[in-house]
């Protein structure tokens, strides 16, 4: 890519540190710099259009140009732009999407607290746990038990309960109040001969001997997405969060539900808990939200986990916790606004019906030489490239033939997202049927791209 000077490409390359890019590389080839979008499409500074097959970042649910938010977005901007909620202040927006995200999340989560990002969210989570267990006079009891493969943030802590080393390499990462267990991809973690349900039995009955060997007095909490995300698309084994959730519960154990990815109709139930049948003690939603049209995330508590926060702040006199965006107006009020949306169209039972076709559309790539496994729920899928079907072997080194494939689907008009070898599909939860096959139609032409590549010999590599 020819990077001409001054252009805004140039002065990106100039001024701008992205996340998730390697620097040197992004120097030489500079950014495509998308321009505007409306609904399942982006177009970028040269007048090219993209299916937006990843909802940007797992998160744009009504589509991209949604008249609906931009108006909910300017009527709050010009009432009350911004206000914060610390030392007994509100405001309608945040009371309002507080009380309705209470009433429609699983049973048992009473009070919310917002931040900007996921991040955050899990930051806060980590926070909220140590603060109530010094409330209750258990000062020991501070370490989570995450999963390898999970992504629950890049904070110093939310980074540490994610369990992918691209997030921890560099940074001093994991800290040592995390302990990691088994991802639970049958797939790639299974053992020769193991049935799914004996995979969970076995993940379950290694979640309990981590809580034993560390004391159950000392391990707070187990945070886990429902279906990991970002880790590459990984549904568990239908059993494996009622194994989970009855270790917890023996040990005194919190179960967070990290729902930022799988919340508000991805999976095609309203949150992935409902799926998997699993009740939280915590739960952390952001990016479908708002559809990402504004920053914001929750944090959703249970009423004992509020009352041991609460009594504290009574003792000490005050929580010194809290974002100059906490409960942002204009974000919440987009928030109520995009949420009206899923509803009064319909999205949840469209991302079931359309996540169907999805799914059994990429199956339809199973038997492909460079496929090892397709996978997911409702709206949201990935393809895993292998170099030996049989064996499941990795490309060496991972990601090379991933990130060949997520170029040549760009070239074709389609942005998907590569994590090392999984090709990952996450797209708006409006698209239809006819633009599932467009996406399809166009993926298979960069795999056979990819394809012809790999059978040369990966020239250029």
């Amino acid at each position: 890519m020819n990077i001409l000077p001054n252009s805004l490409s140039a002065r990106d390359v100039a001024y701008q540190i992205h996340p998730y890019t390697n620097a040197r590389r992004h120097e030489l080839i500079g950014p495509i710099v998308i321009e505007r979008g409306t609904g399942i499409y982006v177009y970028d500074d040269q007048g090219r259009e993209y299916i937006e097959a990843l909802a940007g970042l797992w998160s744009v649910a009504v589509g991209f140009g949604e008249d609906r938010l931009v108006q909910a977005a300017a009527r709050q901007m010009s009432k009350l732009p911004y206000y914060h909620t610390f030392s007994h202040k509100s405001h309608e927006p945040s009371i309002e999407l507080a009380e309705k995200l209470v009433k429609m999340s699983p049973h048992g989560l009473a009070h919310v607290f917002f931040t900007s990002s996921g991040s955050e969210a899990n930051d806060t989570v980590v926070k909220f746990v140590w603060y109530d267990n010094n409330s209750l006079g258990r000062p020991q009891k501070k370490k989570f038990i995450a999963r390898n493969g999970g992504y629950h943030g890049i904070t110093v802590a939310s980074g540490s309960l994610t369990g992918l080393q691209v997030n921890q390499r560099g940074f001093d990462l994991p800290l040592p109040f995390v302990k990691h267990v088994t991802c639970p991809h049958h797939y790639r973690f299974a053992e020769a001969g193991e049935s799914e349900e004996t995979f969970a039995d076995r993940l379950a009955a290694e979640l309990e001997a981590t809580i034993l060997a560390e004391g159950p007095e000392t391990v707070a909490a187990f945070i886990g997405e429902p279906l990991i995300g970002a880790g590459g698309v990984l549904p568990p084994p239908g059993t494996y969060w009622r194994k989970m959730q009855e270790v917890c519960r023996r040990h005194d154990v919190l179960i967070v539900a990290d729902e930022v990815i799988n919340g508000f109709g991805r999976l095609g139930t309203l949150f992935a808990c409902e799926h998997y049948g699993i009740q939280p003690d915590i739960l952390v939603l952001s990016k479908q939200i708002t559809s990402s049209y504004q920053p914001l995330a929750a944090v959703l508590v249970s009423d004992t986990l509020y009352q041991g926060i609460a009594d504290q702040t009574e003792r000490l006199g005050n929580f010194g916790h809290g974002f100059t965006a906490s409960g942002h107006p204009v974000a919440t009020a987009v928030a109520l606004e995009n949420l009206a949306i899923i509803e009064e169209r319909g999205l949840v039972a469209n991302a079931a019906k359309v996540g169907a076709h999805l799914q059994a559309s990429l199956r339809r790539f199973a038997d492909h030489p460079l496929v090892g496994e397709v996978r997911g729920v409702g709206l949201i899928a990935a393809v895993e490239l292998v170099a030996d079907k049989v064996s499941k072997a990795k490309f060496d080194p991972p990601g090379k033939v991933g990130l060949y494939l997520f170029e040549r689907a760009q070239e074709h008009g389609l942005i998907i997202r590569n994590m090392q070898d999984s090709i990952a599909f996450c797209p708006p939860l409006i698209i239809t049927p006819a633009q599932v096959d467009d996406v399809v139609g166009r993926f298979g032409l960069a795999l056979a791209d990819t394809q012809s590549w790999v059978t040369a010999g990966m020239p250029g590599a």
